[in-house]
């Protein structure tokens, strides 16, 4: 089969496509032929050589059929997603024509839209919907800030939460963004600033922040919250960088809440995939009743100017590679 390894630490350059074996069955796991997959900042941090667990093969998330599950959890022919579960970390992942991946972290993903549309659901839609609807247990009417809002993980999101009826501030580094924002239904976009609590005028009123800029920001997001409401960080648009001297008694309110999420633990004792309902979200995209089409479709042949225009922050939404 063909894959795309990483041959070197560095640049787009250092990914070359070669032939490989293709992964052999295995108790507890599925061989998927893959179709498609999304593309996503881990894999160019892994690129780089800035990422604890790095396998050859990159990719954490893909669309497919699967060839083979020796135990029958999943039928040879059935149209699937996959996503972590080591994909691109500690094994091969899914920048390749077949992938192995665990059980755990595959799902049933049977819906009448192109390979193209599904690559864009698996990683982005499973950590948004979690983030939102588990950890900040977002209800209908309650106010939301959403801050790095036009990543693709955060249209993502913004779409959900307005789809569930929450009322939804969303935040972009520039202003020239705010359309797309505004097109997807939120109640304003804001300039995304390191003191917004400090100028948004429902500090201490807000229900929820979700962060996707990070560590340098995270502690000004819980200074906007009303008491009981809570965060959670889930993104490092801004950054690897730890938060400098943290200091929870003296940095912290009192009565608001902290909480954090990594796609990484999909899979694992109570993060299983099953609980993410992708069917129900690529039933939504097929019906019109949600938007998630990806901003970039790039051939398999085309990693290396999927990964310049991703480190250049020319996406604009979430990018897809296909095979051809």
């Amino acid at each position: 089969m063909r894959a795309i390894l990483r041959t070197a630490f560095g640049g787009p350059n250092v990914l070359v496509i070669r032939e490989m074996p293709e992964p052999e069955p295995r108790d507890g796991h599925a061989v998927i032929e893959v179709k498609a997959f999304g593309l996503n900042h881990a894999e160019l941090h892994m690129r780089k050589g800035e990422w604890a667990e790095i396998a050859d093969v990159s990719g954490i998330e893909c669309v497919g059929v699967v060839k083979s599950c020796p135990g029958g959890e999943f039928p040879a022919g059935a149209k699937v997603a996959a996503l972590m579960g080591g994909l691109g970390r500690t094994i091969n992942g899914s920048y390749a024509e077949f992938t192995r991946a665990p059980v755990t972290n595959v799902a049933a993903i049977e819906a009448d839209l192109p390979w193209a549309d599904l690559a864009a659901l698996p990683e982005t839609y499973a950590t948004a919907w979690t983030c939102l609807f588990r950890n900040l247990e977002i209800q209908r009417g309650q106010t939301l800030v959403i801050r790095g809002a036009t990543s693709s993980f955060g249209q993502a999101a913004v779409k959900l939460a307005v789809n569930a009826g929450a009322k939804v501030i969303a935040t972009s580094r520039t202003r020239e963004r705010f359309p797309v924002l505004e097109k997807l239904g939120i109640e304003r976009a804001e300039l995304e600033v390191p003191d917004l609590s400090a100028r948004i005028d429902e500090a201490k009123q807000l229900d929820a922040v979700l962060d996707l800029v990070g560590n340098s920001t995270i502690l000004d997001s819980l200074r906007m919250l009303r008491r009981g409401g809570c965060a959670c960080l889930a993104g490092w648009l801004g950054g690897l960088a730890p938060i400098a001297n943290f200091n929870p008694l003296l940095q912290m309110a009192s009565g608001v809440y902290l909480t954090f999420f990594g796609s990484f633990v999909f899979g694992t004792p109570g993060f299983s995939l099953s609980d993410v309902p992708l069917q129900q979200i690529a039933e939504d995209v097929a019906a019109g009743r949600l938007e998630a089409k990806p901003s970039r479709v790039f051939r398999f042949e085309e990693i290396r100017e999927a990964h310049r225009v991703m480190e250049a922050n020319e996406a604009g939404g979430k990018m897809v590679v296909v095979h051809d």
